[in-house]
């Protein structure tokens, strides 16, 4: 029980600091500024996401053969870097310093699949990375309010310098959770006989797993790109989105609808860690999915006829879109290399789907900016969750026939 309380601790401390270098400056608003006809808000997250894409693109090569020697120097350099840029962003003058936005992304995408590493192939690898999901889930709307309780407090810190200060505030903590990491021993013999051992992957190991299981992993890609997608500008646009339908909220609304989302995210995951049964536990891990579809597109249809309050659609959307991404993240792909005995670690599967998720966050940034730059932010947010809720369940079908039949296979093998 200790070594599992440390783990899960060391990894929600560690990603819960990794938000306070990317996240803080989405709580600014930066009213009246503008770049190239754009809101200078959406420039920013543009410039940083994009770093942040690529980073997911050169994770794919490097976490998938990242050594465990080398995984406590990486991540604190990558912080470190991320730190100084968000310095430079201070220090240089509107409108140039959105470059250093995207200098602050490159290195922080590459942060989850490293501590993920620390975790993958045990026996309780689900119960284990809850830290990180419930992190991943809270994160973002604590740092939110932390941040405006600093602005509150040191009012005379001007927008464009609160990023850094928060980044300073928070080295301290993430320094000691790395510390916490690094001594998490490496999987036992009875997680590698249940778990299949994860070795740094080859070029050829790689080309099996896409040459045997791609057609899946495009599926599977496809539906991580679009739950990233709207997850990310739910998260970014958050303050914008509560102005526009509850104009009157409360700062501390953040944390309570994440905290919520957290806890039953929590309790979700860990359930799927007591099935022992790989099988099992990879079709329940499919069958949450389409639950957590249902609830997004589900509550946006109510929030549309009225039946339910913005406050509760907030809540119902974002747990919807967490019970659907957060498997996918930590727990199917960990299931598929222990159920098949793939030579591959969870990070390179998780990478490509990743690099394309950002892309699409993107996309949807520039495409709002362009050609929906009359509709509120709101209304994006509905029309996508509808878009993504149909198109998702779809693609998952495929998945599910696609997987059965290799099961199917396995099991006529083994019968030989």
């Amino acid at each position: 029980m200790f070594f599992i309380i440390w783990c899960m601790l060391a990894a929600f401390g560690t990603y819960f600091c990794m938000y306070a270098f990317r996240k803080p400056f989405t709580s600014g608003t930066y009213t009246g500024m503008s770049l190239w006809d754009l809101d200078y808000k959406a420039v920013l997250i543009i410039a940083q996401v994009f770093g942040y894409m690529l980073s997911k693109f050169m994770g794919i090569k490097v976490i998938s053969e990242l050594k465990a020697s080398g995984r406590k120097k990486l991540i604190i350099c990558l912080i470190l870097f991320a730190e100084i840029s968000l310095l430079f962003f201070g220090m240089v003058p509107y409108p140039y310093n959105f470059v250093f936005l995207f200098l602050n992304g490159l290195p922080l995408g590459m942060i989850w699949g490293i501590i993920f590493s620390y975790l993958e192939g045990r026996r309780f690898t689900e119960m284990l990375a809850m830290g990180m999901s419930i992190s991943l889930i809270v994160s973002s709307g604590i740092i939110k309010t932390i941040y405006f309780i600093i602005h509150e407090w040191l009012p005379f810190i001007p927008e464009f310098w609160m990023p850094f200060a928060m980044g300073l505030l928070f080295l301290p903590p993430f320094l000691m959770f790395v510390w916490m990491l690094s001594m998490i021993p490496e999987p036992d013999e009875t997680d590698k006989l249940l778990r299949v051992e994860r070795l740094p992957m080859t070029s050829a190991d790689k080309k099996y797993a896409l040459k045997e299981y791609g057609l899946a992993i495009i599926s599977i890609g496809l539906i991580y790109t679009m739950l990233t997608t709207m997850r990310d500008f739910r998260d970014n646009f958050s303050v914008e989105i509560w102005n526009e339908i509850a104009p009157n909220w409360d700062k501390t609304v953040f944390s309570l609808t994440e905290a919520i989302t957290g806890i039953i995210v929590l309790i979700t995951i860990g359930c799927l860690s007591l099935i022992r049964n790989n099988i099992k536990g990879f079709w329940m891990t499919q069958y949450l999915v389409a639950l957590g579809l249902l609830i997004s597109g589900g509550s946006t249809l109510l929030f549309h006829f009225q039946l339910v309050s913005p406050f509760l659609w907030m809540l119902l959307v974002g747990m919807g879109l967490f019970l659907a991404y957060t498997p996918i993240q930590v727990v199917l792909f960990e299931r598929m290399i222990a159920l098949f005995k793939i030579r591959a670690n969870a990070g390179f599967f998780v990478y490509m789907c990743d690099s394309a998720g950002y892309l699409g966050s993107v996309g949807l940034l520039l495409y709002k900016e362009f050609f929906m730059k009359d509709k509120s932010w709101a209304k994006v947010l509905m029309q996508f969750s509808y878009f993504l809720t149909v198109i998702c369940l779809l693609l998952l079908l495929f998945s599910v026939l696609f997987f059965n039949r290799k099961i199917g296979f396995k099991r006529s093998e083994l019968k030989r």
